[in-house]
């Protein structure tokens, strides 16, 4: 026998993914956290059981890129709503973008404003994100310390107007401090000159000049200048939802030098391909822009050569008065998916068409995105001393996405009507079951949680 405490709580599967490969194991969870693995068969008599049967038990997915909007467009979504989205995906741990929120986080202030908005309201755990903006080069230490993990810019306009880009020139000048706090810098990497007008008043509603408007140019310009950037001062930077192709051989290249860059892409680059988008279809809209087939193939064999490192949702959600369905101006709408429940159904069809395997798909939804923002060691995986935060969903069966299965605030998604495969059917935070399928809402239990955090 071990020196494991006494377990509260057993869960135990058939398929359980360990960071050791997939089998039969059953995780005895004590104070919240794993504290260990054994065979199927061992568990004592008299232990609280959660028979998982024929479903997967997976990590809790860990999506480190959602905009959650509270305080200030909680309209556009909000934490509980968010969070509860969250769970029903299986997701249990979220950071929120410093934007679109009023105010933004920015500041100390700031942030104690969203942390206030947050607290005792989230399904899941929940961390911050800091933004670095014109004019705030003195709250980033502060910010830091705050427990913030990590930062995140723009090189073109945000598309709010408080929250602005920094040059190139104002990012070399915080660069320095960024790196002397080996702070994690996530930038939306298009390159501003490299933006075109959009063509006659006529064109607007289609798809393919709202992508000749953003060009492939755009995005590796930019990120041409952040390996610099990070190759100067040491800087860690994070592309984040990275669109084309052309991107991950600029990065694979800088990796082989040494360079600190990283990079994440989404589901809807992976899943959808410009030439499919109809006219006027403004639920696809997002910056940078779906792009051809041959971006989406190259993008998936990005992360088949760990070129890519996580697949993070995203989610951008907007009120449909925002995304102009009916007048369909690709120009005007608001540019963002609501994808955070879908993410783990929609990587896995698309991921399981391609012959990937659910091993795999912890790395990128799990493993990959805690370890990028230090929450590795505590989420992420099944693993003794890890935070018992699994989801138990099935890869075989299917289901279409409909108004009723969506969590978010707006039912407005380009995924709406497509089947997709992986039901979950329970998720657990902690040890505590935040989700059930076909069952009333549970308690929520999510914390917020800082870098800071033992």
């Amino acid at each position: 026998m071990t020196g494991a405490p006494e377990p509260s709580l057993i869960v135990r599967g058939t398929r359980v993914v360990t960071p050791d490969g997939v089998r039969a194991a059953a995780i005895h969870i004590a104070y919240g956290r794993i504290a260990r693995l054994s065979g199927f068969d061992e568990v004592p008599e008299g232990a609280e059981l959660v028979e998982a049967g024929d479903a997967v038990v997976f990590p809790g997915l860990v999506d480190t890129h959602v905009h959650v909007n509270e305080p200030g467009r909680t309209d556009w979504e909000g934490f509980e709503s968010a969070t509860r989205a969250a769970a029903a995906g299986g997701v249990t741990t979220i950071l929120d973008m410093p934007l679109n929120s009023i105010p933004p986080t920015t500041s100390v202030a700031a942030l104690e404003t969203k942390r206030a908005a947050a607290f005792g309201r989230c399904a899941v755990d929940t961390g911050f994100l800091g933004g670095l903006v014109p004019g705030n080069a003195a709250e980033l230490a502060p910010l830091h310390a705050a427990g913030v993990f990590g930062f995140k810019c723009f090189l073109c306009p945000s598309g709010v107007d408080e929250f602005s880009p920094m040059s190139p020139d104002e990012l070399r000048m915080a660069a320095p401090a960024l790196a002397a706090l080996d702070a994690l810098l996530m930038v939306h990497a298009e390159w501003p000159e490299e933006l075109k007008r959009p063509g006659p008043l006529s064109a607007n509603r289609s798809h393919d000049a709202w992508l000749a408007s953003r060009p492939v140019e755009a995005e590796t310009r930019a990120v041409r200048f952040l390996i610099e950037l990070a190759h100067e001062f040491g800087l860690r930077v994070h592309v984040v939802h990275v669109s084309a192709a052309d991107t991950l051989d600029l990065i694979a290249r800088a990796r082989t030098e040494g360079v600190p860059i990283s990079a994440e892409t989404c589901p809807h680059y992976l899943g959808f391909a410009a030439g499919e988008i109809p006219d006027g279809a403004t639920e696809y809209k997002c910056a940078p822009p779906i792009r051809e087939s041959r971006h989406r193939d190259g993008l998936w064999d990005g992360l088949a050569r760990n070129h890519l490192d996580v697949v993070v949702s995203d989610h951008s959600p907007a009120p449909p008065t925002l995304k102009l369905r009916e007048e369909g101006d690709f120009f005007r709408a608001w540019g963002g998916i609501a994808s955070l429940q879908l993410r783990l159904p929609a990587t896995w069809t698309l991921a399981s068409a391609r012959g990937h395997p659910p091993e795999r798909l912890a790395q990128w939804l799990c493993a990959g995105p805690a370890r990028l923002v230090g929450l590795g060691g505590r989420k992420g995986a099944i693993a003794p001393g890890y935070d018992a935060d699994l989801v138990l969903w099935h890869p075989e069966r299917e289901f279409e996405v409909d108004r009723t299965v969506l969590r978010h605030r707006h039912a407005i998604s380009p995924w709406l009507g497509r089947t997709l495969a992986g039901v979950v059917e329970a998720t657990y935070l902690r040890g505590e079951q935040v989700y059930a399928r076909g069952t009333t809402d549970q308690p929520v239990h999510g914390r917020l949680l800082t870098r800071l955090d033992p």
